[in-house]
């Protein structure tokens, strides 16, 4: 059995802003990503600076891979520089004076070698940015600019890496530039990862783990479709989307009739028409709203994604209903209540998933 990757049972009380969190992420056999979702001002990056050391709580317990950082209890407070914890910020926060490569080996070169999990070249050739090496700063574009960052925290060897809304400040041109240098390093690396997000898509495109945050309090984690049958999250249903994201590979295209086909799992998607070369792999958003539910397939009709599952999970929101598709990948459709009724809908049932599409959109593309 994995031990846990982050134990956490904190608090902290500033007057008209209290975080309460206590909270255990898993290292899962899906990766060693975790996502933390809430609104702006939820205590996202507070939460954090705790976990890195920048603020301190009143009280608590932190334990990260086995080791322990914070317990207020016994007096084990251990210093930011030696926690090994990795920060990316929205804002890239690289030294302006210095070359890409100064950025890179500002805290590399600090380590003994004995400590350098990852080689230079490593991540500059995982990162594609050997033909930035020579460039300062102000000569690189946004996305670049967080690739370097990604970098250099890589590079200072952590045990937990936190990216602070890292896409945040990018277009949607960029982000499709950032995301699968993000996959890569969850994929090739293994580096514990929190992605910390107001934007669940983007959290999504990574991994399916997550916890929720808002005014302080952390309402639920785990799976994120698991989580949406969970009470605590009633409040924040419309903000959790839901959308379903999905990862794609492009498999073939006509410009003249206006859509391309792609293939998730063993399934196969028509989406709308895009620039990107057969092959290409991206993610895309499809809201649970333009997804509706038929017992059986339907001929004759003009919405091309006719997408067989299981129903593995009902959820009644607000005279709504969620009901969660297991479809090789999990699909959560947004019907009404009646519908539901009307088509006797359970736990278990054989279904298909009926999506326009024009209703798929292209996560992070601009085209």
């Amino acid at each position: 059995m994995l031990e846990p990757m982050i134990e956490l049972d904190i608090a902290l009380d500033r007057g008209s802003f209290k975080l309460q969190a206590a909270l255990t992420l898993e290292q899962s056999t899906a990766g060693t990503v975790a996502g933390l979702f809430g609104p702006s001002g939820s205590g996202k990056s507070t939460l954090l600076g705790i976990l890195a050391g920048t603020i301190k709580p009143d009280r608590g317990r932190i334990v990260v891979n086995g080791r322990c950082l914070l317990d207020t209890a016994r007096g084990v407070d251990i210093p930011i520089h030696q926690r090994r914890v990795g920060l990316v910020f929205q804002d890239s926060k690289l030294f302006p004076h210095l070359t890409v490569k100064g950025n890179l080996q500002y805290g590399f070169k600090l380590l003994a070698e004995a400590d350098q999990r990852f080689g230079f070249d490593q991540i500059v050739n995982l990162l594609e940015l050997e033909p930035l090496l020579q460039h300062r700063p102000s000569q690189l574009s946004g996305g670049e600019k967080q690739r370097v960052a990604l970098g250099r925290a890589l590079l200072a060897s952590p045990g937990l890496l936190l990216l602070d809304e890292p896409l945040a400040s990018l277009d949607e041109r960029l982000k499709q530039q950032i995301l699968p240098f993000l996959r890569r390093v969850k994929e090739q690396l293994g580096v514990p990862m929190i992605y910390v997000s107001h934007n669940i898509n983007e959290i999504l495109d990574l991994t399916q783990q997550l916890a929720v945050i808002d005014h302080g309090t952390i309402l639920a984690h785990g799976d994120f479709h698991d989580m949406l049958t969970s009470d605590k999250l009633l409040s924040l249903a419309n903000s959790l989307g839901p959308d379903n994201a999905l990862s794609v590979e492009l498999t073939g295209k006509s410009e003249e009739l206006g859509y391309c086909i792609a293939s998730n799992g063993d399934n196969v998607l028509f989406l709308p028409y895009t620039e990107a070369p057969v092959g290409a792999r991206f993610s895309v958003v499809i809201p649970a709203s333009n997804i509706a539910l038929s017992r059986k397939k339907i001929s004759g009709i003009s919405i091309q994604n006719q997408i067989p599952g299981t129903v593995s999970a009902i959820r009644i929101v607000n005279h709504r209903a969620l009901v969660t598709v297991d479809a090789g990948s999990m699909l959560i459709a947004e019907i009404t209540a009646k519908a539901l009724h009307d088509l006797k809908i359970k736990i278990h049932d054989p279904v298909y998933c009926l999506i326009k599409t024009q209703a798929i959109r292209y996560f992070g593309k601009g085209d």
